[in-house]
């Protein structure tokens, strides 16, 4: 207990001099007085072998038991190691951050190192490497099935059991995929948060075998010969929008993932040159990748571009030829010519052309370029966007010739009946 020396009545009657004045009160606790009359309580302490002042307060708003009770708070704190100094500044800085907290839940905007407001700044920061359809999905992802329960919550304070949870929250809906993409997802914000000392660890990584598993699925796709055959006069006689027909006819001739063609772009095509070139960003594998254009494709694009050549997309939104086509465009078109989602889909012209291809005796190398499938060597296949291109430019014109071919001279095949 410290030893105090002065009283209220010496204060009362305390007087200042022409220099600074010192009223010890013990154990370190004094009023200074200033020549100009304004006093002053500070705590002067020792910690870390630094000598060190601690400002308490002004006489008389701060009267002498509140001053001591102060003192000794700052000696308690000096006690277990802690400098009252920088106990203060996180005092004011944690009213500081929830100041602003109020201002921005009142603006509607996620408080500062919530989960919601770490995982908004990793998506910011990373959406330049990912496809424009890829940051969409995965922020419409968080924003409907995670931040609703996590958005809120210090993402330092999330524990593994609390994640759990909303991912079974999830599951429950049976969106088995969606909730392992959403866990990934919480994965990288976590990480990230780590990274920038928002929260000390990943809590997801307790929940591995924690989830039901994915079953792997398919892409229905037509293989036969006869079959192709008849989808791709059923193309030819489809009824509905005339860009949706060449959507159609554009992904069975350069079998390209379904949100590559929808992104399609006039810029990035030269039908001079007979070649479609993809930028990395819109490509899965984030490489650059050079699509050959047959002459059956070139002849496609030129019926199309009287309709869509004068704005940015090749396949654009019927609402906005500002935005892309829909990604069920193609799908519903499918359906439309009678074709169930266990039969064909958009994707499903990947699988034909490889298969049919495979079959064809074309060099396996070359396909899967084609394709644009993974690359072991992530080096090799940065510079390699143009490899085999003579030989797939030379195989695409092939494929679209065999195209024909089927077309006109395989079997009839009764069309589905459109609906």
């Amino acid at each position: 207990m410290a030893k105090h020396i002065l009283t209220d009545a010496t204060l009362r009657n305390a007087k200042p001099a022409s220099k600074d004045r010192r009223l010890n009160d013990g154990s370190g606790l004094y009023l200074l007085i200033k020549p100009n009359g304004a006093m002053w309580w500070r705590f002067d302490y020792s910690i870390d072998g630094k000598r060190k002042t601690l400002s308490l307060g002004v006489y008389p708003t701060t009267g002498l038991a509140d001053a001591r009770r102060k003192a000794e708070d700052a000696r308690v704190s000096v006690a277990n190691g802690q400098d009252p100094s920088d106990k203060r500044k996180e005092v004011k800085v944690a009213r500081q951050l929830a100041a602003e907290n109020e201002k921005r839940l009142e603006s509607g905007l996620p408080i500062i190192d919530s989960f919601e407001y770490v995982a908004r700044e990793w998506h910011e920061k990373f959406k330049a490497k990912w496809t424009e359809d890829h940051a969409r999905r995965l922020l419409t992802r968080l924003e409907h099935d995670v931040f609703p329960f996590l958005g809120k919550r210090p993402i330092d304070q999330i524990d593994a059991l609390e994640l759990l949870e909303v991912m079974q929250r999830m599951e429950a809906r049976g969106v088995i995929d969606t909730t392992h993409r959403a866990l990934q997802n919480c994965g990288q914000i976590f990480r990230y948060g780590v990274l920038t000392r928002r929260c000390a660890r990943d809590p997801s990584s307790d929940l591995r075998g924690a989830l039901s598993p994915i079953r792997k699925r398919h892409h229905a796709s037509i293989t036969d010969p006869k079959q192709i055959a008849g989808l791709l006069r059923a193309i030819d006689d489809y009824q509905g929008s005339f860009i949706s027909k060449c959507a159609l006819q554009f992904s069975a001739l350069t079998f390209c993932r379904p949100g590559e063609i929808r992104h399609a772009e006039w810029s990035e095509i030269d039908l001079a040159v007979k070649q479609w070139r993809i930028p990395p960003e819109k490509m899965k594998m984030r490489l650059q990748h050079i699509v050959p254009l047959a002459t059956q494709t070139v002849n496609v694009l030129s019926e199309l571009q009287p309709l869509t050549g004068s704005g940015k997309y090749l396949f654009p939104s019927e609402r906005s030829t500002a935005r892309p086509m829909s990604e069920n465009t193609v799908n519903a078109a499918l359906r439309r010519m009678g074709y169930t989602k266990e039969e064909m889909t958009a994707h499903g012209f990947r699988s034909m052309a490889s298969t049919r291809l495979n079959e064809m005796h074309f060099n396996r190398d070359h396909i899967e370029r084609q394709l644009a499938h993974s690359e072991a060597n992530d080096v090799r296949a940065a510079y390699n966007y143009a490899e085999y291109l003579p030989e797939r430019t030379k195989m695409m014109q092939a494929w679209a010739d065999q195209l024909d071919e089927l077309r006109s001279g395989a079997q009839v095949i009764p069309f589905r009946k459109q609906q």
